[in-house]
């Protein structure tokens, strides 16, 4: 019988590279949006290639509107939000908008305290309407001047919403459950 050898130890993970910090955001396009828009920009940066301005709420439509006819940035790919239930601005709102023209994306972001009602940008981009929807289905947040503003991926009497952090998973909407499936909840 054959006497194994031990494995040889496993190599170092390699060192993430320098790139890997964020950097500010220089480019023509990044140049004309301070212009446009001054200190209602508060940041313009990059991270791993992915350009994105940090904004006050209330300017996030006219600065989509803009990007959209002076930049050419015709398609709203997604919009998103972080929970960071610990921060005054507990969520992050992220409009993710490409350029076919162009080959490039840029993301919108702006940080909103709980119950503040973001203006809606389906006025600017059909996505828009259903994007906001999950946004709202997902985190609670209202977008003001909303178009039809209501459940889009849970049931229309489901009580929470599942993407916020302080969101009890093993809890879900136990009544809900009862009530329309008919079973007792496995957690």
């Amino acid at each position: 019988m054959a006497e194994e050898k031990p494995l040889p130890p496993k190599p170092a993970p390699p060192k993430p590279p320098a790139t890997m910090a964020v950097i500010p955001w220089q480019a023509e396009l990044a140049a004309r949006l301070k212009d446009r828009f001054g200190d209602r920009i508060s940041e313009l940066s990059s991270y791993l290639g992915q350009n994105f301005a940090i904004a006050q709420p209330e300017a996030i439509v006219e600065i989509l509107e803009w990007l959209k006819s002076e930049g050419d940035f015709d398609y709203l790919v997604d919009i998103t939000a972080v929970d960071w239930p610990k921060k005054p601005d507990r969520f992050e709102l992220v409009y993710i908008l490409y350029s076919f023209s162009r080959n490039e994306r840029v993301r919108v972001k702006a940080s909103i305290p709980e119950g503040f009602r973001p203006q809606s940008a389906a006025g600017v981009h059909l996505t828009a309407n259903w994007l906001e929807r999950e946004v709202f289905d997902m985190f609670g947040i209202e977008f003001s001047g909303h178009p039809d503003l209501r459940r889009i991926l849970m049931p229309e009497d489901w009580q929470g919403y599942p993407l916020r952090k302080d969101y009890p998973i093993l809890q879900q909407d136990e009544h809900w459950v009862h009530e329309n499936v008919g079973i007792e909840s496995g957690q």
